[in-house]
């Protein structure tokens, strides 16, 4: 990847310490002293309204003045089309936040901007992608022409199977053309997706209308997505309810009733020590984990597939869990 998108200035430290290439910085707002940081760190900053841009623009002309290094500036546009079939991930749903809306924008001087930004889809396909930029276009086509840029935010599902790669191709290609833009993607989620195990044990078997098997793996800590969304993470080996001979409702250690993944179906009854392997978990898992309750988070380790050696390469105790919290 040629570069990273960053919402904080955490993320753009992480970005120029590890990941290299160009910065985009997009969130819903700065404060002051995080603003000052960016400007040294980053090479694009969208501001995401007109109210932030002209609040903060001072702060960047005084840091040029004193010989501070030049970036490039956008604003966050919300064309109100929706595509996100999850309520939670959806940037354009009425009342939203995010983005500037075409009457907001009416009347507004947007000539000393570089470019032009929207994120408005979440786990979609090229055609979704096709319907936007036909709202973008209708509503903002006036103000596009002329800019240097136009990120196309994420939520693009490229690396999924039936992706349509050659649409993707030809919406860029042909946009950029008639615009004289240059195209920037947010691909996010797709450069993880299908990657990453959590191992899991079988703690306990409890029975109250039915079996329920509870896991050191928690919803609520390890895996905030799947009571957030929901979702129902694939667990290797396992299927829906009643499709095997044996079902189990799986929850996890902590004090929270509604800590539960989800209830599966297994060949073979399962016991305390048994190992469950819950796939698909390096987006959306380790980042948004939490300390609830004190449960020690997973250690991450690396799996060599030519020699199947594992090697852990992080490890969680006490003091993560202390030094968090004072």
């Amino acid at each position: 990847m040629p570069g990273v998108s960053v919402a904080s200035v955490n993320e753009a430290k992480l970005a120029a310490e590890h990941f290299g290439g160009e910065a985009h910085a997009c969130g819903p707002a700065y404060s002051d002293a995080d603003f000052r940081e960016l400007i040294t760190l980053v090479d694009h900053i969208v501001f995401n309204s007109l109210s932030q841009r002209a609040r903060l623009m001072p702060i960047y002309h005084a840091h040029r003045a004193a010989g501070g290094r030049e970036i490039e500036f956008g604003v966050r546009l919300n064309p109100m089309h929706r595509e996100a079939k999850v309520a939670l991930y959806d940037p354009a749903a009425p009342g939203s936040r995010l983005g500037i809306t075409k009457q907001a924008l009416e009347g507004a001087d947007l000539s000393d901007l570089q470019g032009l930004h929207f994120h408005t889809l979440c786990q979609v396909g090229a055609d979704a992608l096709e319907r936007t930029l036909q709202a973008v276009e209708a509503q903002f086509g006036d103000i596009i022409r002329g800019k240097k840029w136009m990120n196309f935010g994420g939520g693009h599902h490229i690396t999924m199977p039936d992706y349509d790669t050659a649409k993707l191709v030809d919406i860029i290609k042909r946009f950029s053309d008639r615009y004289g833009v240059q195209v920037y993607l947010e691909p996010g989620e797709a450069i993880a997706i299908r990657t990453g195990v959590l191992v899991a044990s079988v703690l306990d078997i409890v029975e109250n209308d039915g079996l329920n098997a509870i896991l050191d793996a928690s919803a609520t800590a390890h895996m905030p997505d799947v009571l957030e969304m929901p979702y129902r993470p694939d667990i290797q080996g396992a299927g829906h309810p009643g499709e095997k001979a044996h079902t189990y409702r799986l929850g996890g250690p902590t004090c929270l009733a509604g800590d539960v993944i989800g209830t599966y179906s297994f060949d073979a009854p399962l016991n305390v020590g048994d190992k469950i392997i819950l796939k698909d978990m390096s987006h959306y898992t380790m980042v948004k984990t939490t300390t609830f309750n004190g449960v020690r988070h997973p250690s991450i380790a690396t799996a060599d597939p030519k020699s199947g050696a594992i090697k852990v390469v992080r490890q969680f105790g006490y003091e993560d869990y202390r030094n968090r919290l004072s």
